[in-house]
């Protein structure tokens, strides 16, 4: 039996551009028609959406090279989203009934091409665990990076949604230390207790130089950053010769209420990295469209197995959705966060 669509629906706009890093007060919620799907294309209503700090740099400015488009005031917000198809409309290949995710999140039933969309299977145990962001932690260690038995490994961020998964990930690919960095104490008894980390850098009142020197006195091997900023800048001070950097984020700029998401400034020694012959690159999934799949079968193996955990923090209700993109910007959430949509 086809599913009895409401007459209406729900979704998140952008109402007021901020002068520093978005709050409650500059989203509305909107109510509009249900849409109905034409040739190809399929209504989804959304169970979980992905809250995450890239809409920073959506809503802020749009930096060069971003594949996504920017938010103007008016828009709906949008992001990785798992959803139920509730209505198709005629030559697509999904039906009423199939899961889904795709990038319309941010809303409580979405009209997205049947081509955008991506079903599930049952490759993974958890549907939520399709909007993890461990494909990144993942392409960045293993092309990038390339993690090699023993290696020492630094995690910028770790507390966040790459950083909860790139930690294991690393130990799980070789790696002899692992090595974490979060602003909270009780984030970095975390990583260590939950996760495995063997050291938490703190930046704060004790030079960061000083804790990374303790943690790892003969030096650091690989670096995934997802902060940049002094953490990059100290990661280059203790990399050892042949060290290898892999950029995931820059949270340093990103979240910094003095500018626009779109830039995250670093003075780095860039003698030190010709000296000991460092690499340092970015990572773009669109550069590794391979890492994807390859990364949700050992992820779901990983699941499985118990050699992974999946960190992860649920936002009852849409009405919480803007709260909750404040408190992932003030740091106050363990791994990955997302809106929880009831089912009906």
């Amino acid at each position: 039996m086809a599913a009895v669509l409401p007459a209406t629906t729900r979704e998140i706009l952008l109402s007021e551009l901020p002068g520093g890093l978005p709050g409650p007060e500059h989203f509305t919620f909107t109510r509009k028609p249900v849409p109905v799907p034409g040739p190809g294309q399929v209504v989804v209503r959304n169970r979980y959406f992905l809250v995450f700090p890239g809409l920073r740099t959506l809503i802020g400015g749009q930096a060069d090279g971003v594949p996504l488009p920017r938010i103007h005031v008016g828009d709906a917000l949008f992001g990785p989203a798992v959803g139920e198809v509730v209505a198709a409309g005629p030559g697509g290949p999904l039906r009423p009934g199939d899961t889904v995710t795709h990038l319309l999140g941010w809303r409580e039933h979405a009209l997205v091409a049947a081509a955008d969309c991506a079903p599930l299977g049952d490759v993974l145990p958890d549907p939520v665990a399709h909007l993890s962001s461990g494909s990144a932690a993942y392409g960045a260690l293993t092309r990038l990076a390339e993690v090699r038995p023993g290696d020492t490994v630094f995690v910028t961020g770790a507390a966040g949604a790459v950083g909860t998964l790139a930690g294991p990930v690393a130990r799980l690919l070789g790696a002899g230390r692992v090595i974490g960095s979060t602003r909270s104490a009780d984030k970095a008894e975390r990583l260590r207790a939950e996760l495995g980390y063997d050291a938490v850098v703190v930046p704060g009142p004790r030079p960061i130089d000083e804790q990374l020197a303790a943690a790892a006195p003969d030096g650091i091997d690989v670096l995934l950053d997802n902060v940049g900023g002094d953490q990059l800048a100290a990661a280059v001070r203790a990399g050892r010769r042949g060290a290898r950097f892999a950029l995931v984020g820059a949270l340093s700029g990103q979240l910094s209420p003095r500018r626009d998401g779109c830039s995250a400034p670093a003075e780095i020694d860039t003698f030190r990295l010709v000296n000991q012959g460092i690499s340092l690159h970015g990572y773009s999934g669109m550069d590794h469209p391979e890492v994807a799949e390859e990364w949700t079968k050992r992820f779901g193996d990983w699941l499985r197995s118990g050699e992974i955990v999946f960190p992860q923090v649920r936002i009852p209700g849409m009405d919480d959705a803007p709260r909750a993109l404040q408190e992932l910007f003030e740091g106050r959430h363990f791994g990955t966060v997302v809106v929880e949509l009831p089912p009906t």
